[in-house]
């Protein structure tokens, strides 16, 4: 059984590529570590032939490390909402100071949705919740000591690497089944918690309690996986282009497993770029629709 993790990319579709590497850098700090146009083999790996040609980037916080952020060129759909629609919803990456990290993004291009408050499931953890300037949905998470149950990295950066990936779909328990069936994932146990954001999305009370899945990936990260409620809506692209917000999530897999049961978007090819190397990689979709991109570890 092939092992998933850590992230090794969170691809954002975005309309205004410069504006959107300049949000990042000017109030994340994040810095540009690749750019250049979607080739056609990289194209054909997202089903996306018309996309070949497109503009793309890759940054890094402070430009270190291996956990890339992939903004790519694609036409937004309009009707697209965060947390209004199944599939992946937020990245969440790793900060020193959930408080001074909402200062920093203040009168920016993040649009506030969820002030800093420590989570419902541990006071030792603090976060904040954003919409970018792609229309992707950004946590920014503090912990102010660590907590046994949760192995995670340490902000090395003020704002650091994705550790979390968010995602929605119709019960928890479905993407726990399928991540544990096809990749290795150890099962976790659903648990009712407050997710504001979510709330908000859906006109629901603040306090209302949504079952929530932490699954545990290799290298310090984790899945998030969300019930969505009622309502929520598929997650959908125009024919060459990208889903709108977080199309994709990349993980690194000990290899790419040969499951027919797996819904593979196109055959596995060897790609030169980051963050890809020459390994074999692939793309594939889960139960809410997600696109998730593997990439072998060596």
């Amino acid at each position: 059984m092939t092992q998933l993790g850590p992230i090794a990319a969170v691809t954002i579709a975005t309309p205004e590529l410069q504006s959107t590497i300049d949000a990042w850098r000017l109030y994340l700090g994040y810095e540009l570590t690749d750019h250049d146009r979607v080739t056609p083999a990289m194209a054909a790996q997202f089903g996306r032939p018309g996309l070949a040609g497109q503009r793309y980037a890759l940054m890094l916080p402070g430009g270190e490390g291996q956990t890339w952020v992939r903004f790519v060129e694609s036409r937004a759909d309009p009707d697209y909402r965060p947390f209004r629609h199944m599939g992946w919803n937020a990245a969440e990456l790793m900060v020193q100071d959930t408080d001074q990290a909402a200062a920093r993004v203040a009168d920016s291009p993040f649009r506030v949705i969820g002030a800093p408050a420590d989570l419902s499931i541990s006071d030792k953890i603090r976060a904040m919740q954003a919409i970018g300037p792609a229309n992707e949905g950004v946590y920014l998470t503090s912990f102010k000591e660590k907590v046994a149950a949760f192995d995670v990295p340490e902000a090395k950066h003020f704002i650091d690497r994705v550790f979390i990936v968010v995602l929605g779909g119709p019960s928890c328990e479905a993407i726990s089944t399928f991540y544990s069936r096809h990749f290795g994932v150890p099962p976790a146990a659903a648990v009712p918690s407050v997710i504001t954001v979510l709330s908000a999305a859906h006109g629901l009370p603040a306090d209302t309690r949504h079952p929530l899945a932490a699954l545990a990936l290799k290298g310090q990260c984790y899945i998030e996986a969300d019930t969505m409620p009622p309502g929520t809506l598929e997650r959908t692209a125009a024919p060459d282009e990208l889903p709108s917000g977080i199309a994709m999530v990349t993980f690194i897999v000990d290899r790419l497993p040969d499951d027919p049961a797996l819904s593979w978007i196109a055959a596995p090819r060897t790609l030169p770029q980051a963050p890809y190397h020459g390994r074999r990689t692939a793309v594939c979709t889960g139960p809410a629709g997600e696109w998730i991109e593997l990439v072998e570890r060596e």
